[in-house]
């Protein structure tokens, strides 16, 4: 069980592991075991009266991280907490950090808390846009509907325009959609349009396993199309930034992974990771639960009409 303790300035109390303890020296969100017989809200309020000498008032979740150490496996519970009475203090001689969300990168984690920080940074919602077809025009419009709903990080795909001389102005005209709106954009496969475009890459799943190297700078964004653990480990060693893994439910010619494996796969990184097959906005709070950064979807995030 862990808490996202937050204050009026947006700011997550952190606390420091002490030496002698596994993984000491990380920094990581307030929280501890559940004892016998407690619920999830008991277990925190007990823990952070003990922990940081505060009652706290238990909000949402956030979400479910399962992760396997090399000698445990973890299932990280984490809620919200605003509201708390008492100044905190490491009642256990623990350091602790108001630490500001643009900053947590700069505080080592473990493994398992990792995601929980891309959840409380990163959207939640990944858009897979459509072939545009012929309609280029009726195909920004879909995108500027989608980015006005919400949308903040897409991913532009169009295999049927591949080499295409239309392609790369119609992708500029989205890019440029995209940041207005203040969306962050990858481009699927072209690692060449997208260095021109100066917006992030999308791998396939055979260009993940095909290249030896990270084939975008560091900073730009990297991001992989997964279905297996061998998938998963070779986008961590490659420097991937988020992934996508599925289909969670079966498509015409995958079958359904289904939220049980995806979860068993969750627990191998640390990296974030969109759910994606089949899913839509009202399978989010599902996607938490079993440790996805969010939903990576077409139809499901795509305008109607």
């Amino acid at each position: 069980m862990a808490a996202a303790i937050t204050d009026a300035r947006g700011r997550l109390l952190l606390a420091r592991r002490g030496d002698g303890r596994d993984l000491a020296g990380l920094w990581e969100f307030p929280g501890g075991k559940r004892e016998p017989g407690e619920s999830t809200e008991e277990t925190l309020v007990r823990e952070l009266q003990e922990e940081l000498g505060i009652t706290v008032q238990v909000g949402a979740p956030i979400m479910r991280v399962p992760h396997l150490y090399p000698d445990k496996r973890l299932l990280l519970d984490v809620r919200r907490v605003t509201t708390w009475k008492g100044v905190p203090r490491g009642m256990e001689g623990q350091a602790l950090a108001w630490v500001a969300q643009d900053k947590l990168q700069r505080y080592p984690m473990p493994a398992a808390d990792k995601p929980v920080v891309a959840v409380l940074q990163q959207p939640d919602r990944y858009l897979i846009t459509p072939e545009p077809g012929a309609d280029s025009a009726a195909w920004l419009a879909g995108l500027e509907a989608a980015l006005a709903g919400g949308v903040r990080r897409v991913r532009l795909r169009a295999r049927s325009l591949e080499g295409d001389a239309g392609w790369p102005p119609l992708a500029a005209a989205a890019v440029a959609l995209c940041r207005d709106a203040g969306a962050e954009v990858l481009l699927e496969g072209a690692a060449k349009l997208a260095r021109d475009l100066g917006v992030g890459l999308h791998l396939r799943t055979e260009q993940l396993m095909r290249i030896e190297t990270r084939p975008v700078a560091a900073g730009v964004r990297l991001a992989a199309s997964c279905r297996s653990a061998e998938h998963l480990r070779r986008a961590e060693a490659l420097g991937c930034d988020f992934v996508t893994l599925g289909p969670v439910r079966g498509t015409d010619t995958q079958a359904a992974l289904g939220w049980d494996a995806f979860a068993a796969l969750r627990e191998i990184v640390s990296l974030p990771i969109y759910a994606t097959g089949g899913l839509g906005v009202d399978d989010m709070a599902q996607a938490h639960q079993h440790g996805a950064q969010g939903i990576a979807a077409l139809r499901g995030l795509w305008p109607a009409g």
